[in-house]
């Protein structure tokens, strides 16, 4: 009875023995590597391969799964492909790491309205924007309004100006010039006093 209760404790502690020996020297080792995978990442930027970059930078949010560094900067390499989901969503990842980031939130923010926008826009062209769906989206346009301070978020059309015309031109006749007066004092500024 002792060796049926007492067995599958030795064995949990040996267990969570090993796993604490395998965390502690694998620190520093692990830092480097991530470090690594953000310079290969960086070069596969500039090479123009943001998918690889994407997968580096996910192998390091594998390594560092509390570390925000890797989720910012895929949802920054999204958000510039115009692939705003896959942004808003790991935008929300660095997020959940670090509710303080305003990169992230900028990310975020911008990306949902460009979704929004378009979706607005696919709506507006197809004539089926009623209802809800409408008094929502004049909700949502009302927040944007008072929270930009602005009274008009998007003019419906541009004005068009008549185009100015210039009345003809007379040529220009200059007068010749006369030499200054001379003064008591010599100096030419004597004159404006």
């Amino acid at each position: 009875m002792i060796r049926q209760r007492l067995l599958p404790m030795l064995l949990g502690v040996a267990v969570l023995a090993g796993c604490a020996t395998e965390g502690t020297g694998g620190s520093a080792p692990r830092a480097a590597v991530s470090g690594n995978l953000y310079v290969q990442a960086d070069a596969a930027l500039a090479a123009r391969q943001p998918e690889q970059a994407i997968l580096l930078l996910q192998s390091a949010s594998v390594a560092h799964p509390v570390d925000k560094k890797p989720w910012v900067r895929m949802a920054q390499i999204r958000f510039d492909a115009s692939h705003y989901g896959e942004a808003i969503s790991n935008a929300q990842q660095a997020l959940a790491r670090d509710p303080n980031d305003t990169l992230a939130y900028s990310i975020l923010a911008v990306s949902g309205l460009r979704v929004a926008s378009k979706a607005l826009a696919d709506l507006t062209r197809k004539n089926n924007l009623q209802g809800s769906v409408r008094s929502e989206a004049q909700d949502l346009a009302r927040l944007l309004r008072t929270s930009l301070g602005e009274e008009v978020l998007v003019n419906p059309r541009p004005v068009t100006r008549a185009p100015v015309r210039k009345p003809p031109t007379q040529p220009v006749v200059v007068a010749p010039s006369r030499p200054a007066p001379a003064t008591a004092g010599g100096s030419p500024f004597d004159v404006l006093k």
